[in-house]
């Protein structure tokens, strides 16, 4: 990362989207339901990457046994994950949620150890400093978190859950077809939860229309795409220190767009789950002499 390349600056603007989602799905609620909301962004999301999947030929494979139950899992537990951040973000900020949900970063390499997976000492590293700034962030002085903060952090559980299981399927299956049938599973669980809890009327859906846009085809459609494009010139250790700064754009967006503000502890909180991140991601570098034997 010693010199920023387009595939680089690629990946800076897949994570902007992502953080200014936070801010289209906030305001997206001011006229619809969280469970309306995510139904609508589903579908979108999934009608959006249609035009990939038939430009790259991925329409003319199978479909097998592995994508098939790979799909509902990975849609089963993506609903889940967003209905969490959803409904949490409507008893907590933009800017908070971002973090919060972030913390999938250092929590990943934690729940590998369970699968058998190696871990490191600057992992633990990040994962005390994102905990400390999660404390700060999101417990008040009589120890109590906060109703939204605290449902945004169970989502950030299923987003864990969710990384482990597209690591292990995307071996085996195409990764836009499972995207795109990931969306269709969520879809149907969202419209579900959305006729059970939920009245929505067209004309909200209407009102939410550029929000749902946003959150539909730009942070999925558009951010996958271009995440597929840069991937290929750079390594998945710096890729997800790139993307961490999802949870800075979150913040920037909230403040920029609704007027968000945070206090000197927000403000620390944030600047300790940033660092943890960022630590826990940070790409090992390589000796200068197995460096140099590996290019003779």
């Amino acid at each position: 990362m010693n010199t920023l390349k387009p595939s680089h600056v690629l990946l800076i603007l897949v994570a902007a989207i992502w953080g200014f989602a936070f801010v289209a799905q906030s305001t997206g609620m001011q006229h619809l339901g969280p469970h309306s909301f995510n139904a609508a962004r589903f579908l979108l999301g999934a009608l959006s990457l249609v035009p990939l999947w038939f430009i790259l030929g991925k329409h003319k494979l199978p479909m097998t046994k592995d994508l098939f139950i790979g799909g509902l899992v990975a849609g089963t537990v993506m609903f889940a994950g967003f209905s969490f951040q959803q409904i949490g973000l409507q008893h907590t900020t933009a800017g908070n949620a971002g973090f919060i949900t972030g913390m999938y970063i250092v929590m990943v390499p934690i729940a590998g150890i369970a699968l058998g997976h190696a871990t490191n000492m600057k992992t633990w590293v990040g994962v005390i400093l994102a905990l400390a700034g999660l404390y700060a962030l999101s417990v008040s002085d009589d120890f109590s978190i906060n109703k939204g903060d605290a449902q945004v952090l169970v989502g950030a559980f299923f987003w864990t859950a969710h990384v482990l299981i597209l690591g292990w399927l995307c071996r085996k299956v195409d990764a836009i077809s499972l995207s795109i049938l990931q969306f269709l599973v969520a879809t149907v669980l969202a419209t579900i939860m959305m006729f059970m809890l939920e009245d929505p009327r067209m004309v909200q859906f209407e009102l939410a229309l550029l929000p749902l846009l946003y959150a539909g085809v730009a942070s999925s459609g558009i951010a996958f795409t271009l995440q597929i494009i840069a991937q290929r010139q750079v390594a998945p250790s710096v890729t997800a220190l790139i993307l961490s700064t999802e949870a800075v754009f979150a913040v920037i967006g909230g403040w920029l767009l609704l007027n968000e503000q945070l206090t000197s502890n927000q403000y620390t909180g944030c600047g300790l789950m940033l660092l943890g991140m960022l630590i826990s991601q940070w790409p090992e570098r390589k000796p200068k002499l197995a460096m140099e034997q590996g290019a003779v």
